[in-house]
């Protein structure tokens, strides 16, 4: 899946909430996705899911998706079994097995005697837990989470950290954002942050490199690790400096800012991915 030039703006004449976003989400991958409120974060997840489409640029390679969103509607005139029911038929489920389905989330996330319960009668915490069931029916591509664990009791939580976990080693893509700093800790392949409309890679949390020469151009520091028996893919972009980093399979790959997020890109979407530990600026000769 990817987004070329894409951006988003709400009105012909509105201001643009996002512009210019290239992102690529290969298989098997998790993104964790942050910044401030109002930054964008919400509508980049929007855009994912299709709930949105872009104002300018390309999305493509959706594969079937889920989507749990920041509140749910739970003034729909249905009980809450009818209701994952119905999403299980959408999923592509049968109506049998949509129904067991059903039933057997509401169980897996104690709210089995809630079944029957009409939406709107629901407390806060089990409404997202349907929220959160509707989206994990059935075997999704790509599972688009918007703070989805808030409003989850402790147990609900470590579920949700478990299934997504699952897909993603299934093969799945999963974009999360939470509040909570420590969600699916050192878990996520990339770590984007939303801001000023553009979507930029984290900085990581690597030592402060010393002060940048005042004259010089800026470069990147990516630490990254692959998996057992890969090897760094040929002609990565800006011909990196690449050293040894602690850990088995980790290497620093350090390239003039221009070219970092295309080497960001070609880690991310290797065969197999390369997971990214940390994104520092730096001085760069």
């Amino acid at each position: 899946m990817r987004l070329t030039g894409v951006g988003r703006r709400y009105g012909l004449g509105g201001p643009w909430i996002l512009r210019n976003v290239d992102l690529a989400l290969p298989e098997g991958s998790l993104l964790r996705v942050e910044g401030a409120n109002g930054s964008g974060k919400s509508t980049l997840l929007r855009l994912l899911a299709g709930i949105d489409a872009p104002s300018t640029g390309r999305i493509t390679g959706r594969p079937r998706t889920a989507y749990v969103p920041e509140r749910f509607p739970a003034a729909l005139p249905m009980t809450a079994g009818a209701y994952l029911t119905r999403l299980g038929r959408i999923h592509g489920l049968g109506r049998a097995a949509a129904s067991r389905a059903a039933l057997d989330w509401l169980e897996r996330f104690g709210a089995g005697a809630y079944s029957g319960t009409p939406l709107s009668e629901l407390s806060k915490g089990t409404s997202q837990k349907v929220a959160v069931a509707q989206g994990l029916m059935g075997t999704p591509g790509l599972l688009v989470l918007d703070e989805a664990w808030t409003g989850l009791d402790r147990a609900s939580r470590g579920l949700l950290d478990e299934e997504v976990r699952k897909r993603v080693a299934g093969g799945a893509r999963v974009v999360f954002v939470d509040h909570d700093p420590g969600r699916l800790a050192g878990a996520a392949d990339a770590v984007l942050r939303v801001e000023g409309g553009a979507v930029l890679p984290r900085r990581g949390s690597a030592p402060d490199p010393g002060p940048r020469t005042p004259d010089g151009p800026s470069g990147c520091r990516i630490v990254a690790e692959g998996p057992p028996g890969a090897v760094l893919p040929p002609g990565l972009p800006g011909a990196p400096a690449v050293e040894p980093a602690r850990g088995d399979r980790a290497v620093t790959l350090t390239v003039a800012a221009p070219h970092s997020d295309a080497l960001l890109r070609a880690l991310l979407t290797a065969r197999p991915p390369w997971h990214i530990r940390s994104v520092t600026e730096v001085p760069h000769p």
